[in-house]
């Protein structure tokens, strides 16, 4: 490496986010800009191990090491085109995923792992300046087509892999603009829109189509619906990557009324209205006293949009045990470490509250006006976590707001799914094969349709793989990669 010592000379440094009562005056993203000098610091901290375990712990087996050493050497285009060898957009990744590679770094054990993410999103953002990301046309065009229901982070990266292998690749959404959650899930202060839309434009300049308001498998008579049968008529293959989109609900008394809504209900409004779809939000936190139920990263996008609407209170519940300060027993190195986060919307306000359970909701003329709970003890039984309620910990809160963010239960049943008459495993996903195959002929699936809900690094990383499986169903052989088979676990 270029500074065999970084490691032991240069501490950990992450980019300073702007400061809380300015960002919540906007929607803009919440970090500040890195100092080029300070990146090539913690580049220098990637120690010459003899095994990079940060390969193994991304899915997609980045590079890191020769990245790092690059960017460490001034060698900036090196960089990117090492980074682009093994993603496909590491401009989404460097901004939304929870970075299982420096949860596997080894200068981690003993210390603080490398900052990984954030050189990675400067070398693409460089990148993007410089100008070094061109459109990546075939060499040659193979007459054969593929259909890709969904465009989320799989979708696209199945797309843009199997056009540059030649195809000709549509991509179909049933949203009126391309991205599935990255455009209307995750909020602007995490990623703003503009960085879906300049990958966007390569797409298209390499041969990609986009079809909107495109609902495969829909609701017969409806404006939007595009028949299964018309794709296979049309398409050589046909790939299923619209993610696990069915959320989880909180089957409690009171949940009819009328101020509850999953996450996903929520935020995209929010989100138009930054695009300059609507005027206003449908659904607002101004003014009101919001409970956010889910601890995880939905939880934590509800709770930064709830800030901005000027919400009067926040809490956010979780029903696990607040997570230890630092790596526990049960998840050793080079696993990803389950510890108390504090992300960007946690440091604008709001309470957490853990080991709690919601029992019932009351309200007023069909309107929520209060959240019953109790504090909950979890144990293990047969191997899953189950909750006990604490006796005499129960309380009630107001509640004028209260947002589902539970998670997804998988793909959503019926249409699409039911059109096709794919195999379904006990969780409701998708069955594949080892070569991304389902049960019906010439259709294949992907991403969190077959594996459930999960990371956008495995969603990328799968998209990835199950292009080269249909390149070579095609084709007889393939030159393009596969990072991931699809019965890989992750260490997360």
């Amino acid at each position: 490496m270029g500074d065999p010592r970084g490691f032991l000379t240069h501490e950990r440094v992450l980019p300073t986010r702007r400061p809380v009562p300015v960002r919540l005056k906007d929607w803009k993203e919440v970090y500040e800009d890195f100092d080029d000098a300070e990146l090539k610091n913690q580049a220098s901290r990637c120690m010459d191990c003899g095994i990079p375990f940060c390969n193994n712990g991304c899915p997609l087996g980045n590079l890191i090491p020769d990245w790092n050493d690059l960017v460490y050497r001034d060698q900036w285009k090196e960089a990117i085109d090492r980074l682009h060898a093994t993603n496909n957009f590491p401009e989404f990744t460097g901004r939304l995923c929870p970075a299982p590679c420096e949860g596997a770094c080894v200068v981690g054990i003993s210390g603080d792992p490398v900052t990984i993410k954030q050189v990675e999103v400067t070398i693409i953002e460089r990148a993007f300046e410089e100008g070094w990301v061109e459109p990546v046309l075939p060499s040659k065009v193979t007459g054969k087509a593929i259909a890709v229901v969904g465009s989320g982070p799989a979708g696209l990266a199945i797309a843009q892999q199997l056009t540059r292998a030649g195809h000709r690749v549509v991509v179909f959404e049933r949203a009126d603009r391309i991205g599935g959650l990255l455009r209307y899930g995750i909020p602007e202060f995490k990623m703003e829109k503009w960085v879906i839309d300049r990958r966007l434009d390569q797409m298209r300049a390499e041969g990609t189509e986009f079809r909107v308001n495109a609902n495969v498998g829909g609701p017969e008579g409806e404006d939007t619906t595009v028949s299964v049968a018309s794709l296979q008529a049309e398409f050589d293959a046909v790939v299923l990557a619209g993610g696990a989109t069915q959320w989880r609900d909180l089957p409690v008394p009171g949940r009819e009324l009328e101020g509850i809504y999953q996450a996903m209900e929520y935020l995209p409004p929010a989100n138009r209205v930054q695009l300059g779809d609507l005027p206003e939000t449908t659904i607002s936190a101004e003014g009101k006293h919001v409970i956010i139920i889910g601890g995880g990263d939905t939880g934590a996008d509800c709770l930064g949009t709830a800030h901005r609407q000027g919400a009067a209170s926040v809490r956010q519940f979780e029903i696990m045990p607040r997570p230890p300060e630092t790596r526990a027993e049960r998840t050793p190195w080079p696993t990803f470490p389950l510890v108390y986060k504090v992300t960007s919307a946690h440091e604008e306000g709001g309470e957490r509250m853990y080991a709690v359970n919601t029992t019932e909701f009351t309200g007023e003329d069909g309107v929520v006006k209060k959240l019953k709970g109790n504090e909950v003890e979890s144990v293990i039984v047969d191997g899953r976590p189950t909750f006990n309620p604490v006796p005499g910990s129960e309380f009630e809160l107001d509640a004028d707001l209260v947002l589902l963010a539970m998670g997804f239960t998988g793909p959503e049943q019926g249409g699409l799914l039911s059109d096709l008459g794919v195999d379904l495993d006990p969780r409701g996903n998708v069955v594949r094969s080892q070569d991304w195959a389902t049960s019906v002929p010439n259709v294949f699936a992907c991403g969190d349709m077959g594996r459930g809900q999960s990371l956008i690094v495995w969603a990328i990383a799968e998209g990835r793989a199950c292009a080269a499986a249909i390149d070579e169903a095609l084709m007889g052989e393939t030159l393009l990669p596969r990072p991931v088979k699809p019965t890989d676990r992750p260490l997360v």
